[in-house]
């Protein structure tokens, strides 16, 4: 027998890859929650091998004030994993700009899932419920992920060339860590004063929302969320996990919903890309 050539043995290797790779992504038509023991916290983890994706075309928010008429976001690919008590979704999107530095006039990079608090025939509206027919939403943020990754929150972290003269609540009559202190900074973050958790340093990059119609979006029942992203050259792959929806059992189906925010092109609030319910099936025992 003759042998190849070094060329040849090459291509021939390019192409058992290439059908490698083909073979380990199962594309569907909805999205599929697999079964697994553990959920994977990380976008790289090697348990999403095993979840099929699905590819879910986006549109521009175009139904309410502040519009979104330039489509950005194509689509966003989505796959699923469940431990029989949550659920752990990886979606990832193009996006060669990394937004995640807070300040005047920025916005950053975003995404969110939308599932209805009811599994029910006659679903709420996809853009943000409607009344009587509440949608639990898991949101993540670009710039809470960099103040969950050690990231500082002060003018000095942000804005490494500031200089700042002087701050009365580091006056050194204050006892570092006093009381008397922490209450001098309360009035310089008048937003931590009340009670803001959207401001500040976080420990999770995520939060759970409810809405019943556009503009009713506020905080929501813990779902447990949890969630981390990365940000690479082409793009963020972010793992946001919450709560099974409840009275989802084995080989039974709900829906959800995404949205993704990119910073760079200025969307935030209601200026975002999404898509319409997306049949989510828990496969599985």
């Amino acid at each position: 027998m003759k042998h190849m050539n070094w060329k040849t043995a090459a291509a021939v290797a390019a192409l058992l890859l290439a059908a490698a790779c083909s073979k380990q992504v199962e594309r569907t038509q909805e999205v599929v929650a697999i079964a697994a023991a553990q959920l994977p916290a990380d976008p790289s983890d090697g348990a999403w091998a095993g979840a099929p994706e699905h590819a879910a075309k986006m549109i521009p928010q175009d139904l309410v004030e502040p519009r979104l008429m330039t489509p950005t976001t194509a689509e966003v690919r989505v796959r699923a994993v469940t431990n029989g008590s949550d659920i752990a979704f990886r979606l990832e999107w193009d996006d060669p700009d990394q937004s995640d530095t807070p300040g005047p006039s920025k916005m950053s990079d975003a995404c969110a899932v939308q599932i209805p608090e009811k599994i029910e025939k006659d679903l709420p509206d996809p853009q943000m419920g409607k009344v009587g027919k509440l949608v639990q939403v898991t949101y993540w943020r670009a710039d809470w992920q960099a103040s969950v990754n050690g990231r500082g929150d002060t003018i000095r972290d942000l804005y490494p060339n500031a200089t700042v003269d002087h701050y009365p609540f580091e006056a050194k009559p204050l006892e570092k860590g006093s009381e008397a202190q922490k209450e001098m900074a309360k009035r310089y973050a008048p937003a931590r004063a009340l009670g803001n958790v959207r401001s500040g340093p976080r420990s999770v990059p995520v939060e759970d929302l409810i809405a019943t119609g556009p503009g009713t979006l506020s905080r929501g029942p813990s779902l447990g969320a949890k969630g981390k992203g990365v940000h690479a050259k082409q793009g963020w792959s972010v793992v946001i996990s919450r709560k099974l929806p409840e009275g989802l059992g084995p080989n039974q189906r709900t829906n959800a919903a995404f949205a993704v925010w990119q910073g760079g092109q200025r969307e935030s609030g209601s200026r975002k890309m999404r898509t319409g319910w997306i049949p989510l099936l828990r496969k599985g025992q």
